[in-house]
């Protein structure tokens, strides 16, 4: 019955637990989500327009290098196509870096915004749970006083049978015994009737003899 018990119980407090709601987040504000969403935009097309340029800048220095092979001064040619490649792929290279950097500095504002939400609400969590706590041991001690008085009850209505069964014992032997007695005084009386006859027998015998 213990383990029984304590089984109920158990799961009374697990499904109050998984009722129980969870505290809310504090929000990000509209214009900060806006910004930042703004930004990490701007910085993939950084990104993107780094690699464009590279793509492009190489089909440009391997279309040069052939035209220069058709020129007299082939090297100076190839040299002026490559000073132009590098140059753009700079340009290109510092686009990404300014991508990614924006990128970066958005991430770690968010993380910041994170952390600083959680400290704001780091009071009303603990508040939260302790309610939670409360409601939970609430619950327990609910479960477990309806568990006792049905319990209580159970042994009442079995106290209550044990005592009819014992007056139902009572009264058959008390029926039995007035039945025995009865029996007896019939008995006893047939036996008294016997003796009298018996007696009367004796005497008329004994008078007829004189």
């Amino acid at each position: 019955m213990e383990n029984r018990s304590s089984s109920v119980v158990a799961g009374l407090i697990a499904a109050a637990t998984l009722l129980l709601p969870l505290a809310a987040m504090a929000e990000i504000s509209d214009a900060q989500q806006a910004d930042w969403d703004a930004r990490l935009e701007r910085a993939a097309a950084l990104v993107a327009d780094s690699k464009a340029r590279k793509v492009a800048a190489a089909q440009l220095l391997d279309e040069r290098n052939k035209a220069c092979d058709k020129k007299f001064l082939v090297n100076a040619c190839r040299d002026d196509a490559r000073k132009d490649y590098l140059k753009t792929t700079h340009e290109a290279q510092r686009l990404e870096s300014e991508g990614k950097t924006l990128e970066r500095e958005v991430k770690k504002e968010q993380i910041a915004e994170r952390e600083k939400q959680k400290a704001e609400e780091a009071p009303q969590r603990a508040s939260g749970l302790k309610a939670r706590e409360a409601e939970t041991e609430a619950t327990r001690q609910a479960a477990e006083a309806k568990i006792e008085a049905t319990q209580a009850d159970k042994a009442k209505k079995a106290a209550e049978g044990e005592r009819r069964r014992a007056a139902d014992e009572e009264k058959h032997r008390q029926k039995l015994e007035a039945h025995d007695r009865k029996v007896a005084e019939k008995m006893r009386a047939a036996e008294q009737k016997e003796q009298e006859a018996a007696k009367k027998e004796a005497a008329k015998k004994e008078g007829a003899t004189k």
